[in-house]
């Protein structure tokens, strides 16, 4: 089993000497529970999925057959909070602003931390966010209507089946965001260019065509208005994992709450493949 010994904390060291991505976490270990867009610009940040180490290898390969929304950027071994490769001090059971504990496929617990719930079994995945193609969205001069209105992105459960890997099957979940026909097409080239985070749209338009009966009742997150002369755009989404989890009805998991992230020391650049 890995030792949980772990390196200098944030909290041990003075604010000032904190870069904006370990502020972040530093927050998150200090209290802060609100949504993490537009935190911590120019980072990358990610969802989690927590899972015994039984079902892990399971679920990596649901991973690998459903890159779109679930593309991993990060993974611990069993029993060990942290993960070097996203952050030198990270702690996985105190770093984000607020969790989701699942017994037998549902949410039974919102913490901001999870050290009751920590065991040596459980095994950790970070899945790649879109909060980081939206950074370059954002350079592009392309408007975000969620962030103008301070609100979490609006993510929709569609009919749009996953590939199954043992117990994991399910719907994909789409994160939405409104942009006028014109700059649909720039969206689309802006996001191809990040695979790792989700990448292109998988759906343009008539949100009936993938399931979705109401746009202005998200099934996660937040509602925001579609104009009459704009197009909903829709993008994979790394909650898709909590769909699945609460379709199989797993008897343990932990998972970010929706909106949510965790903050890494990775950079949006390192990204992009273009």
């Amino acid at each position: 089993m890995t030792s949980l010994a772990r390196t200098e904390r944030v909290s041990d060291r003075a604010p000032d000497d904190l870069s904006p991505s370990v502020a972040a976490r530093h927050a998150c270990r200090s209290g802060m529970a609100s949504s993490t867009a537009g935190v911590a610009n120019g980072f990358v940040q990610g969802n989690l999925v927590i899972l015994p180490e039984k079902l892990a290898a399971s679920f990596h390969r649901f991973c690998q057959l459903n890159p779109k929304p679930c593309p991993i950027i990060g993974m611990s071994d069993a029993g060990d909070p942290g993960i070097p490769a996203l952050g030198i001090d990270l702690d996985i059971r105190t770093d984000l602003p607020r969790y989701r504990v699942w017994r037998d496929g549902e949410v039974v617990e919102e913490p901001t931390d999870i050290m009751a719930h920590w065991r040596d079994d459980l095994v950790a995945f970070v899945i790649g966010c879109s909060y980081s193609f939206e950074e370059a969205l954002l350079a592009d001069g392309l408007p975000i209507r969620h962030i103008e209105r301070n609100v979490r992105v609006p993510m929709f459960r569609t009919n749009i089946a996953c590939g199954s890997a043992g117990p994991f099957a399910g719907p994909m979940v789409v994160s939405m965001r409104p942009f006028k026909p014109a700059d649909v097409i720039r969206a689309v080239q802006i996001t191809s260019r990040f695979p790792s985070v989700h990448g292109a749209p998988v759906h343009l338009g008539h949100p009936y065509a993938i399931g979705i009966a109401d746009i202005a009742k998200p099934d996660y997150g937040d509602p925001v208005p579609v104009e009459a002369d704009e197009l909903p755009v829709f993008w994979a989404c790394g909650v898709t994992p909590q769909a699945v989890i609460a379709a199989a009805k797993l008897p343990f998991a932990i998972t970010h709450a929706p909106g949510l992230m965790l903050v890494t020391d990775l950079q949006n650049k390192q990204l992009a493949v273009l």
